[in-house]
């Protein structure tokens, strides 16, 4: 079987992407980046046949925080075998779905001619595959968050949006996307615009939309059935999305705006001491990225659906950083269409672009040398492992009916089955953040049945809430545990 040219790019994107997934796969604990605990909890309870809660809280609350298609998909391992082998799997299938995602990429931007009819078709395929392997990329696809899959189901609707040819595909592939993560629906609200653009038939806008927003509904009668099933002091991580919003409104706007730049800038220039020279470098990569976007948009389904992307982050009151990484190998495909557009159109600024061109791709390759020195791909989540690794046999001798108060409530539930509930709370009251009084966080306490609770970090927020809870009712607690580092297991004292 005879391969096009094209086809023979897409296949060594994905088999060298691959590759150095697998080869940077870690045996962390799940939950060491708290989601993925959470999406493995959900998978549990949805393979041992409890439906679509969180296991790990009292009373076991149904889940509106998270669309259930990536639990959905690790259902089976967490259904079939022990923790420890069901992360395996999961993590070598991550690996699988950021590979194919990338050797479809890598495809259709040479079949398109996605960076021009007069760039070699390679380049596309190596653009890919650097970004596809950042050392942010490994660490977000080596433990089991949704961005994989969530990049996969990007990439085939934007590929069926820009062939126009079944667009019920790129319908269903956007629905998809929506109910794997929330801000899939930019996918469907760019794959609309660039076919409005196009002046696609009304069959064919109908066929984009319909699925989307049946998913959409579906999943708003989810959340809206059952949302008050959530305690409200946990309403940032486990409440609707609207929560934060709600909470923050606009104030994060101001902020986020000289944000977003800022984890693409790092890649390329973090290595610049000096910051004025930073600044222009990172000034200029972003003028040639926007004027890259504005290039792809009339080309693919892809630039308008960065552009909904990142007015939705704008608005969201967290740092940018790991909602980018899941589309790094499309900004950094339109941030090189731009650059080559620029080249073609203005030939005296040829010498300058390829002169800036190598100087952030010298700073990436530092940025990527000094990451895999560092084996960066894995030190948080290794880090974290080793905070909890000591903890769990202690935490396995509580009694069966134990409540614990914890950080990574999710993750001390998968290794212990002791339920288990956050320790540190929050809030937005605008841009700023609200910790509870001690009388709040006493209420919450006894609302959740709380019989212990465990100090994981005696430098961690949560050590500041519970000084203040001791502070204030210092009958409250009992030691009843202390690690050598200062971590303390209590137990709440009922009625003091």
């Amino acid at each position: 079987m005879a391969f096009t040219r094209e086809v023979k790019i897409g296949l060594v994107t994905a088999a060298a992407t691959l590759a150095v997934g697998l080869l940077t796969l870690n045996q962390a604990l799940v939950g060491v980046f708290y989601d993925d605990g959470l999406y493995a909890g959900l998978a549990t309870a949805l393979g041992s046949g409890h439906g679509y809660v969180h296991p790990h809280l009292p009373g076991l609350p149904a889940a509106v925080h998270y669309p259930p298609l990536y639990p959905v998909l690790l259902a089976p391992l967490f259904g079939a075998l022990p923790v420890k082998a069901a992360a395996i799997v999961g993590k070598v299938l991550n690996d699988l779905l950021s590979a194919g995602a990338a050797g479809l990429i890598a495809w259709h931007a040479a079949k398109t001619e996605f960076l021009g009819s007069r760039v070699p078709h390679w380049v596309a395929g190596a653009v890919v595959f650097a970004a596809g392997v950042a050392i942010p990329v490994l660490a977000t696809q080596g433990v089991l968050f949704a961005e994989p899959l969530f990049s996969g189901l990007l990439v085939v609707a934007v590929i069926e949006a820009d062939r126009s040819t079944r667009p019920w595909v790129a319908g269903v592939a956007a629905a998809l996307a929506l109910l794997t993560r929330s801000i899939g629906i930019a996918i469907v609200a760019g794959v609309l615009g660039f076919l409005l653009l196009h002046r696609a038939p009304r069959r064919v806008l109908l066929a984009v939309v319909l699925p989307g927003v049946v998913a959409a509904i579906a999943w708003g009668l989810w959340v809206l059935i059952h949302a008050r099933q959530i305690d409200p002091a946990l309403a940032l991580n486990y409440g609707t999305y609207l929560s934060p919003v709600a909470q923050a409104g606009l104030s994060a706007l101001a902020v986020n705006i000289r944000d977003l730049p800022r984890p693409l800038g790092v890649l390329a220039f973090g290595w610049i001491p000096v910051l004025w020279l930073y600044s222009i470098l990172a000034i200029t990569a972003l003028a040639i990225g926007l004027y890259g976007l504005w290039v792809v948009a009339r080309r693919s389904a892809i630039g308008l659906v960065l552009v909904f992307y990142v007015l939705i982050l704008a608005i969201w009151p967290y740092q940018p950083d790991r909602f980018l990484w899941a589309v790094l190998p499309w900004l950094a495909l339109v941030w090189c269409a731009g650059a080559f557009e620029l080249a073609s159109r203005w030939p005296r600024l040829r010498l300058s672009l390829a002169t800036f061109a190598l100087v952030a791709a010298g700073g990436y390759g530092y940025f990527e040398y000094r990451g895999i020195k560092a084996r960066g791909w894995e030190s948080e989540a290794r880090a974290v492992s080793a905070t909890f690794a000591p903890l769990l046999p202690v935490l396995q001798n509580l009694p069966d009916s134990a409540v614990l108060a914890t950080d990574d409530e999710a993750l001390v539930w998968l290794y212990s089955r002791r339920a288990s509930v956050p320790l540190y709370l929050e809030s937005y009251r605008g841009r700023e953040l609200i910790r509870p009084t001690p009388a709040e966080h006493r209420a919450y306490l006894e609302r959740m049945g709380v019989t212990h609770v465990l100090l994981a970090s005696a430098t961690s927020p949560s050590a500041i809430e519970l000084r203040a809870l001791i502070g204030a009712y210092p009958s409250l607690f009992t030691a009843i545990y202390r690690w050598p580092d200062g971590r303390w297991l209590f137990a709440v004292n009922r009625g003091q």
